[in-house]
């Protein structure tokens, strides 16, 4: 199989069946050779995200659902990351915030086996800090602010000073990538994006950022609680690092 398209979920009953069906325009457009598969990861939600997707299983093909525990987004990415079959395997986001056609521009820079390495790349991520990124932001200013700072905190605490943006949902990895970064994973709360590219950082795979449009819909999950965790978590990643446990 070519290519995996996962998207963690909970509660998105108000935005699921427009997201996958996107995707799926997306993906049977591009023919791609192999074939895709779209994995709704879902964490235990309480409405009716499941039953919409399965609803949309016979309608698009290539569709399935993984369902797991609430344990947070890390945990459902990780998950379907680790489920997928793809050559090339991405997550992104349930709203859609990054479009699926500029999975295009991704692609010219993503390392597969069997492909001369050259100037390929093992992980691809979306970022709206580098050139040629555009952002429509409709959420409050105080997250503005908060997402700003988080930014500067991650890179100086993690160290990924040399990447600009970890935390965007829309990240592509090949597989051999894949199958060595999220066994490593520990983290499966907000943190996790800064911890999995660390983990590939250490483990000498190469990390291109591409510019992507962003559009920060209202109706943010990501609380004030969300970014004392993730504080919480960085501290965690570091000591990881400190210890050796993601070169085991």
């Amino acid at each position: 199989m070519f290519l995996s398209w996962i998207i963690p979920a909970y509660n998105e009953e108000e935005r699921i069946e427009k997201t996958v069906r996107a995707v799926g325009q997306y993906l049977r457009s591009k023919n791609f050779a192999g074939g895709f598969e779209i994995i709704v990861a879902d964490s235990a939600s309480r409405d009716r995200t499941r039953a919409i997707v399965r609803s949309l299983q016979d309608r698009i093909p290539g569709i399935r659902i993984l369902d797991l525990e609430n344990r947070g987004k890390g945990w459902a990415v990780k998950n379907g990351m680790l489920s997928a079959g793809g050559d090339i395997r991405i997550f992104a986001d349930a709203d859609n915030s990054v479009s699926p056609e500029q999975f295009d521009n991704f692609l010219p820079y993503l390392y597969t086996a069997g492909q001369e390495r050259d100037a390929r790349y093992d992980v691809v991520i979306g970022s709206i800090e580098i050139a040629g990124a555009s952002i429509t932001e409709q959420a409050q200013w105080w997250r503005r602010i908060l997402g700003k700072l988080a930014k500067y905190v991650i890179r100086m605490g993690s160290g990924l000073w040399e990447i600009r943006d970890s935390q965007r949902g829309f990240k592509a990895f090949g597989r051999t990538a894949a199958e060595y970064v999220f066994p490593r994973q520990t983290v499966t709360g907000w943190g996790f994006d800064f911890e999995i590219l660390l983990i590939a950082k250490l483990g000498g795979l190469r990390i291109k950022e591409v510019p992507v449009r962003w559009v920060n819909p209202p109706g943010s999950k990501v609380g004030l609680g969300a970014y004392v965790s993730a504080l919480m978590e960085l501290l965690r990643v570091r000591w990881n690092a400190v210890r050796g446990l993601y070169n085991r």
